[in-house]
């Protein structure tokens, strides 16, 4: 019997880059944090971003992850993209958000759809969803946990 060499390719890149102290000392309390660290990312996007925004246990802002670039009015999202950057940067909460290039911060049927499987990959993974806020224009936003829908 003839032995080979196992080699094991890994194909994730983690992109390193100064820290942003601003962003490491956000402290997220309520869903405004959220939004104004999302807001910072992706509101003038012309197209939708799913932006994923990782926590430590102290629900300190440890990585800020572009998960998705979509078109002007949808982002296809599959969970293994949102929970591989929280795995790999060891968040133990997570919130997500995107942005309405409209203006119109209103969850669609879909957001809802995407908020419900990732609560629910979470809950499996130990990675919990925290929120979902969707970003308006200007200073307007929704938070589904605000809303009821987490």
């Amino acid at each position: 019997m003839k032995l080979t060499t196992l080699v094991e390719i890994t194909r994730i890149r983690q992109e390193v880059r100064e820290p942003d102290v601003a962003l490491e000392t956000t402290h997220i309390t309520s869903p405004e944090d959220a939004f104004l660290v999302a807001r910072r990312f992706i509101q003038d996007d012309d197209r939708e971003v799913f932006l994923v925004i990782l926590l430590n246990t102290k629900n300190r802002v440890i990585a800020v992850h572009r998960a998705h670039v979509g078109s002007i009015n949808s982002s296809i999202i599959h969970p293994r993209e949102i929970f591989k950057s929280a795995i790999l940067n060891n968040a133990t909460s997570l919130i997500v958000s995107h942005q309405h290039p409209s203006g119109d911060p209103k969850p669609s049927h879909e957001d809802i759809e995407v908020t419900e499987r990732l609560q629910e990959v979470g809950r499996i993974i130990g990675i919990q969803l925290l929120d979902h806020i969707v970003v308006g224009a200007g200073d307007d936003y929704v938070s589904l946990k605000a809303q009821g829908l987490l």
